[in-house]
């Protein structure tokens, strides 16, 4: 490690003139760093090559180090070839200075540690040991163990790695790179040392798609590839096999529908494959191994194991242990005591050893002091509602809310004023403030402050999670929390707390005075909570798949989508060709009339009745025109009769299709199916791959992700993706920045600056005045505020000019003060440096 001493001797051999300041030029050293990449790739320069983005990262390093425009970005000084540096090596690979970055990560690892000590329960050294720092521009994290003590080149072989060659990079040691390449392929880093991330791997390798069908030579760092043909790959349940097309990563569970047993065979459910295996809600009922008792499990596979009644046994108090017993016989009692713990959770049972469970009420005389101490009586609790004759069945729980015992005698307590008693009934120390103020004087008197809690009981349904307050005059405050009261549509309601208050106690009568709250709450306290205001998803009154429509969750409106209605009627052979409307509205005229139409029997089947009178030999073919939707329900085809009905089923479905994008849209997202035309419904809506693009909250920052991982962002903040509007889709997933905020304030002074000018109108007169006279009046006014306009800037430029100058005065007196004692140290400095060189004999 080189020494404090050279590094600042070396630093005055920099490249910087501190007479002339002249920054000395370096030659153009990509060529030479970069050659051995353009060799394996097969290219012959920079200028022809399609480099990827790690190359145009290391580009712009080298141009910014030969230029000497590369500035640290703690202290802002430009970085010279001789400061020991730093460089981020996660994602920016930004260059430091060592010691601002030593400074930097020091500082921030001691702060999080701070923070972590004051937040959660550990020690100031285990805070420390497990503290982090961030790079400076990237924010990658780094461990209190990583912040750099040694200057290395990039490659980080070689330590303090200056030289004064101007054809080798300042921080290199002009070795090869060597390091490890991405994602781990084996191979090494072919360049000279470098800045900035390591390019691509250029090998060609022989590489397979994601489905392992085909193979092709391709470049080791672009080496994964799909071939844009079914998977076929087969599925965790080994009977159906992938279809989608060639992907990375595991492929998704099997979604074919087929009827499955349960485990225990009983039951038949019509599920998706990769559900197959599941338990119905029977008991297994089948008999033990000791032929006495039934299994009691559920359903289950296999055999259903021994009598849990056999073997070692006890008494119904566990004290006496018996073997060998039948299991369909009876444990004897021991005698002993139960001395099992009663729900008072004090006391236990006293009672002899004995089946079922223990008295819930327990009748322990204990002793119990009124409020104010001075009377202690051994009781049982009773409840008001019973006989005297009736124990109350308190459990534990209960006794602990019930208050002690009211004795008759006042309590005679000092109160806050120090001169009066308090003539109460037993109060525990719970005495009202003293009213008793000098006659003449209650105006002027403050009423006095409590320290205690106040004790009336909230009676909305948050009582159990409301914070405490002091005790107060009148009314208690109204509860800020949010009601979350569920409705019966299963949402919650959104607004502040509006359940009951309760009353002001009347004893307190002095009220502090409080202006009027000009704040109206959302809802009166006590009334019901309003309608659901939440935006669901609700389908067409045709049932139409991809029709749905954002709608309020109160708003029980139906509506048609603009869909052809495409539903079977009821006599089976044709479909309806309306648009959509309720499948209940039906007029019951059509319904007869089609079921009473005569289906003659022709060869092919078709329903239409042959247009011919009664004749011999075969009918001819039918020609009626039906009408059929497609799939997607953009369009209506005409067939013949007796054409579409020689046609198979698939061939049916085949020719329904109108041949372009499906027009239904997917049901997590804004966007429409991207499948051509198919039956059902659109395979995996929550994988659309279309882009998207995000924004911040401020909508400054963009970018494009695809839909499924918008939808996965917003599942995982807690949003359903079918409650996002289209307007709104991929907004606020994105943070904003320091430009976000300058970009803001900046749009807000423009648009502030932007604001007409209200002007107040003259009110009106209930006299008439005349054109002139109002002319003369609005030139008379204008003149006024024209003179005091002029007057008013005058006054401000000659402040600014006073200003001014006295700022200039103030920087030429103190700037010739700071020059005077600059060359006095200057001075003392050539003095001290002649005494240490030529030293007195």
């Amino acid at each position: 490690m080189t020494s404090s001493a050279n590094y600042q001797q070396i630093l005055s051999d920099s490249d910087t003139d501190s007479d002339n300041g002249r920054t000395e030029s370096f030659p153009d050293l990509s060529s030479s760093i970069l050659k051995p990449y353009l060799e394996s790739t097969n290219q012959s320069s920079l200028a022809t090559s399609q480099s990827p983005s790690e190359l145009s990262k290391i580009k712009s390093f080298l141009a910014s180090s030969s230029s000497g425009a590369l500035s640290c970005l703690i202290c802002l000084e430009r970085i010279k070839p001789s400061d020991p540096t730093w460089h981020c090596s996660t994602i920016c690979y930004s260059i430091f200075h060592l010691i601002c970055i030593q400074s930097w990560a020091r500082q921030s690892s001691d702060l999080s540690a701070s923070l972590a000590a004051s937040r959660l329960p550990i020690t100031a050294e285990k805070a420390a040991e497990s503290s982090t720092w961030n790079c400076p521009k990237c924010r990658s994290q780094y461990s209190k163990s990583q912040i750099p003590k040694k200057y290395l080149c990039f490659c980080g072989k070689l330590e303090d790695p200056y030289s004064e060659d101007p054809w080798i990079l300042p921080h290199s040691c002009n070795e090869i790179c060597n390091r490890p390449l991405q994602n781990n392929c084996g191979h090494f880093c072919l360049l000279l040392c470098h800045p900035g991330p390591c390019p691509p791997c250029p090998k060609l390798v022989n590489s397979s798609c994601f489905c392992r069908k085909f193979q092709e030579v391709r470049r080791c760092g672009f080496k994964s590839f799909s071939c844009n043909k079914i998977c076929s790959k087969p599925l965790d349940c080994r009977t159906h096999k992938c279809l989608q097309i060639c992907h990375e990563g595991p492929c998704p569970p099997c979604k074919a529908r087929a009827v499955y047993m349960c485990r225990c065979g009983r039951v038949e459910e019509e599920r998706e494959c990769c559900e197959r295996d599941f338990r119905c809600e029977n008991a297994c009922g089948k008999a033990l191994d000791c032929g006495k008792h039934v299994c009691e499990r559920g359903c289950h596979v296999g055999q259903c194991g021994g009598c849990p009644l056999q073997g070692k046994r006890t008494c119904p108090c566990g004290k006496r242990v018996y073997e060998g017993m039948s299991c369909d016989v009876a444990v004897p009692l021991c005698g002993a005591t139960c001395d099992k713990m009663l729900s008072c959770r004090i006391h236990r049972c006293h009672d002899r050893c004995h089946r079922g469970p223990c008295i819930e009420t327990c009748r322990m005389v204990i002793a119990k002091l009124c409020r104010c101490r001075s009377l202690k009586k051994e009781c049982k609790f009773r409840c008001n509602a019973l006989t005297d004759t009736q124990v109350c069945s308190l459990t534990y729980v209960d006794v602990c809310k019930i208050t002690d015992l009211v004795c008759e005698r006042k309590c005679q307590r000092m109160r806050d004023c120090g001169r009066h008693a308090c003539k109460r009934r037993c109060c525990n120390g719970d005495c009202p403030p003293c009213s008793e103020v000098p006659c003449g004087t209650e105006k002027d008197q403050k009423p006095p402050k409590c320290r205690k809690s106040c004790h009336v009981i909230p009676l909305c349904r948050h009582r159990s999670i409301c914070k405490p307050h002091k005790c107060h005059y009148g009314a208690c405050p109204p509860c800020r929390l949010i009601c979350e009261e569920e409705y019966p549509c299963g949402h919650s309601c959104k607004l502040r707390c509006h359940g009951p208050r309760p009353p002001p106690n009347p004893e307190f009568t002095l009220k502090t005075k409080k202006k009027k709250s000009n704040h109206q709450s959302e809802v009166t306290p006590g009334s019901p909570c309003p309608p659901c205001p939440e935006l669901i998803w609700r389908s067409c009154v045709g049932e139409h798949i991809g029709a749905e429509r954002m709608m309020v969750c109160s708003d029980r409106t139906q509506f048609s989508c603009d869909n052809l209605c495409g539903n079977p009627l009821p006599c089976g052979n044709h479909y309806c060709t309306k648009y959509c409307h309720a499948l209940k509205s039906q007029s019951s005229l059509s319904v007869e009339k089609r079921s009473a139409e005569s289906c003659e029997e022709r060869m092919p089947t078709c329903p239409h009745s042959c247009p011919l009178p009664c004749h011999p030999g075969e009918c001819p073919p039918c020609k009626v025109l039906v009408k059929r939707s497609c799939h997607c329900g953009s369009m209506v085809h005409v067939f013949e009769c007796i054409y579409f009905n020689t046609l198979s089923e698939k061939e049916q479905m085949a020719a329904r299709s109108c041949g372009g994008p499906c027009h239904r849209k997917l049901p997590y997202c804004t966007h429409l199916c991207p499948e051509i035309c198919h039956p059902g419904q659109c395979p995996l809506p929550e994988q659309c791959c279309k882009k998207v693009t995000v924004r911040c909250v401020c909508q400054t920052l963009k970018k494009e992700w695809h839909c499924l991982d918008v939808q996965a962002a917003y599942r995982n903040i807690g949003r359903d993706p079918k409650d996002i509007s289209k307007n709104q889709f991929g907004l606020g997933l994105l943070r904003c920045n320091s430009d976000c905020k300058s970009k803001v304030q900046v749009v807000d002074s423009v648009l502030q600056s932007r604001k007409p000018k209200v002007e107040e109108k003259e009110p009106a007169t209930e006299k008439h005045v005349g054109k002139r006279r109002k002319r003369r009046e609005r030139v008379r006014v204008v003149n006024q505020a024209s003179r005091l306009q002029r007057i008013f800037t005058a006054v401000k430029w000659l402040l600014l000019f006073v200003t001014l100058s006295v700022a200039v005065a103030a920087g030429l007196y103190y700037g010739y003060k700071g020059l005077l004692k600059l060359s006095d140290w200057m001075n003392e400095v050539e003095e001290q440096r002649q005494r240490k060189r030529f030293p007195r004999i």
